[in-house]
């Protein structure tokens, strides 16, 4: 699953088989039967990788997808000028390279850990005998393909409609979803620079509507620790 080459500064090993449970704690197999869960388990490789290392690369061959169980992982779109636009950053439960491995197209992506992390890669294989075999399954991964493709959307019209401002009070907010009025702490998964080029923006774009927003009383960053401190206020504050 990891290209030939191996992920770099990546530890890859089966899945023990006794791990049902790091499965069955996933959303994707919640519906799925203890015996099913061990064939997935008997087939899954579980992947260690250190902050920095690739999981893959633009150009490699899709042979299943990925389910992260700690940890932060990134999908970028590599530049010859040397820069990157991120397109998502993940983080436990989410799983990705799903619609790629029944193509059978080079992933258009690189992948990489942007702290140290945990995926499982689970082969295509196995997949393709559950989907066959169990309608919850198939619901499940179509449930998450058409996530995945809203995100998209909701993207495109992040940057056609809104504001710089209005794209990471946006973000943030989707950091505090649970909480409707009051303060809360929000740990950026990633560094400013990553989450700038997630919501295409400038670096230096993003340190001034930080500022800004600070400024106005709304937040206060330490590092990647934001504390906003009425939810409700910055809610009001994006429209």
């Amino acid at each position: 699953m990891p290209n030939a080459q191996g992920p770099v500064d990546a530890s890859v090993r089966p899945l023990p088989p006794t791990s049902v449970q790091v499965l069955r704690g996933i959303a994707l197999f919640q519906e799925l039967t203890d015996e099913q869960l061990r064939r997935i388990a008997a087939a899954t490789q579980h992947v260690s990788l250190s902050r920095g290392a690739m999981l893959f690369q633009k150009g490699d061959r899709a042979s299943g997808f990925y389910v992260v169980v700690s940890g932060q992982i990134k999908l970028a779109f590599p530049s010859v000028q040397g820069a990157e636009k991120v397109v998502e950053i993940l983080g436990p439960g989410q799983s990705f390279g799903e619609a790629l491995m029944f193509m059978d197209r080079p992933y258009p992506v690189f992948s990489e850990a942007v702290a140290d992390a945990s995926v499982l890669a689970i082969p295509q294989a196995t997949v393709s005998e559950l989907l066959s075999c169990d309608p919850g399954f198939a619901r499940a991964m179509l449930a998450g393909l058409a996530r995945r493709l809203h995100s998209l959307v909701q993207d495109v019209e992040d940057y056609t409609m809104r504001s710089s401002a209005q794209r990471l009070i946006g973000y943030l907010l989707r950091h505090a979803e649970d909480v409707e009025s009051g303060p809360v702490e929000v740990l950026l998964p990633a560094t400013k620079a990553v989450i700038a080029s997630r919501l295409n923006l400038t670096p230096e774009t993003l340190s001034r509507i930080f500022h800004e927003l600070a400024g106005a009383g709304l937040l206060e960053v330490q590092g990647r620790r934001i504390m906003i401190h009425d939810v409700a206020r910055l809610r009001s504050f994006e429209g």
